[in-house]
């Protein structure tokens, strides 16, 4: 692939009906062996919690496991939800990730509980807190992965002087305005929350400020991408994420339904907008149409990287949705 783009994938660990945790985690191993292979850049899990169709919630666990299948390719979180966990213990996971496989361990930091109240109130004991926890929240993480000064009283080991990438997660302006201001690569959540999109890209670009983290902006962004021969075959594929998405949104999450024909034209109007919307930068169809769309996508937002997520029923066609992606990189970066 070309560096001038780069790809790589958010593995929701979705499980599908008709199968296990266990099923979702062994296929996300596959899955990360399978992205090595065609040369995506990084390979991101992400934190959910009580999600009967999401299997990484104990995320560095789950990032341990497939660590096992690669060797090269860039393991992450995006994210981890800090508001759940205390600095020091997100600090010692992630420089044990990063003792095991050096060089290789990306952080990426979201403020979002990633789950619903009562179930944020079940992992913390208590919702107490104000707007300016997660910024001190993150600034002590990062002290945490520095080399331990003479004398420092508190230490992550492992973590201490390890190289951990921190990013900043976000789907508003909030997460960029912080990027920004700690000089932090910033990652936008457009595959499911496109409302504020190029408000954050600017305000992230704009404010962005040099510091010893990082000297430059990086900006990556979230989409969802279903490839297959066709566009009517992706388009019937895609049914099991617009499926799982209105369930989310009615209050009944559940695993990853199989893909059922006709099922966007049968949901009234109000569904049809709220997926048209919150999935507007889901990609879908066969080559030539995703190939469009990415570049267009691309020129409009000028993203240095995507985050590439994909959510079939079937992890054969999964697998073979990202391999067609993988085949498309060299002539989307020319366009690009």
């Amino acid at each position: 692939m070309s560096a001038m783009t780069p790809l790589s994938i958010l593995d929701l660990a979705p499980i599908p009906e008709g199968s296990s945790a266990g099923d979702a985690l062994r296929n996300s191993m596959d899955l990360a062996r399978h992205a090595e292979m065609l040369g995506f850049n990084r390979y991101w899990m992400a934190e959910h919690h009580n999600m009967p169709g999401i299997a990484s919630a104990a995320t560095s666990v789950a990032l341990a496991h497939v660590a096992q299948a690669t060797s090269r390719i860039r393991l992450g979180a995006g994210g981890i939800m800090l508001p759940n966990h205390a600095p020091l213990l997100i600090a010692e996971q992630f420089g044990t990730l990063a003792a095991l496989h050096p060089g290789r361990i990306d952080l990426g930091l979201g403020r979002a509980p990633g789950s619903d109240q009562a179930t944020a109130y079940a992992m913390r004991r208590s919702l107490a807190g104000d707007s300016d926890d997660f910024p001190r929240d993150v600034v002590e993480l990062m002290r945490y992965f520095a080399p331990a000064e003479p004398g420092q009283r508190v230490q992550a080991v492992p973590g201490a002087g390890l190289e951990v990438a921190c990013w900043i997660l976000g789907s508003s302006t909030y997460g960029a305005q912080l990027a920004a201001l700690l000089g932090l690569p910033y990652a936008f959540a457009s595959h499911f929350a496109p409302q504020m999109l190029m408000d954050a890209i600017a305000m992230y670009r704009d404010g962005f400020r040099p510091t010893a983290a990082g000297q430059t902006p990086h900006l990556m962004l979230g989409c969802g991408v279903v490839l297959a021969e066709s566009d009517e075959e992706a388009r019937f594929l895609f049914t099991s994420q617009q499926q799982s998405f209105v369930n989310l949104r009615t209050g009944r999450p559940g695993k990853l339904p199989p893909p059922v024909a006709g099922f966007y034209e049968s949901l009234d109007p109000r569904a049809r907008m709220m997926i048209d919307h919150s999935l507007s930068c889901c990609f879908v169809g066969g080559p030539s149409t995703v190939r469009r769309m990415l570049e267009e996508f691309i020129a409009r937002t000028g993203a240095d990287e995507l985050m590439v997520t994909c959510n079939i029923h079937e992890h054969a066609l999964r697998k073979r949705s990202y391999a067609m992606l993988a085949g498309l990189a060299d002539g989307l970066q020319a366009a690009a």
